[in-house]
């Protein structure tokens, strides 16, 4: 899968406003400056596109980009130090919850990590809040350049282990270098065509 053309959409703040029509869509959710942005940035094949920022909660609303009239990737707000699971509602808004639980378009959502740091409390109830909802998640853990080769290696497993995941089930990456672009965008790929049927309600 490549994308050659990408066209910001809307950014959403209402229910209302998302977009009518039935294209497929993957949303990209993280705790902020896990590198979002710069993953967005690097599959879209755009310098700077998506504005990269070092302050936590930058992204506001749903941001939508449609890519090649066909699918939109959708930019979540960071879920920051929020508890995702009971209080998500609260801390990471009505909006983004409603969204990922009744969108019947959204076919995925990449669940981004930084490689650096720990398996977190918050990206483990995400996750096992996108399982219960039967929400396909790709988990990304994203800075893998910034380690060297066997520190890399080690920190990976930590977040598998932490997280219960094997190794087929996660994919490394470095917006630098452009490692696991190719598998991402194969994955999203695969869940888009999977999933023609939308899920119910």
């Amino acid at each position: 899968m490549r994308i050659f053309d990408v066209r910001f959409s809307i950014s959403v703040h209402r229910l209302n406003q998302l977009p009518q029509d039935d294209l497929p869509e993957v949303a990209f959710a993280g705790r902020s400056n896990v590198g979002k942005s710069s993953l967005l940035n690097r599959i879209l094949d755009r310098r700077d596109y998506i504005k990269v920022s070092g302050k936590p909660g930058k992204t506001q609303g749903l941001n939508f980009f449609l890519c090649d009239e066909r699918l939109y990737f959708v930019d979540l707000p960071g879920y920051g130090f929020a508890r995702v699971s009971r209080a998500m509602r609260e801390d990471w808004g009505e909006l983004i919850a409603s969204y990922l639980e009744k969108r019947r378009q959204l076919k995925a959502v990449v669940v981004i990590m930084d490689i650096r740091h720990p398996a977190t409390e918050q990206d483990g109830q995400l996750l096992a809040w996108l399982a219960e909802k039967s929400i396909p998640a790709i988990c990304v853990y994203t800075k893998a350049d910034k380690l060297s080769g066997n520190e890399r290696g080690r920190q990976a497993t930590l977040l598998d282990a932490g997280h219960s995941l094997t190794p087929e089930r996660r994919i490394l990456f470095s917006a630098k270098t452009g490692l696991g672009k190719d598998a991402l965008l194969a994955e999203i790929a695969r869940l888009v065509d999977d999933k023609q049927e939308n899920r119910l309600p």
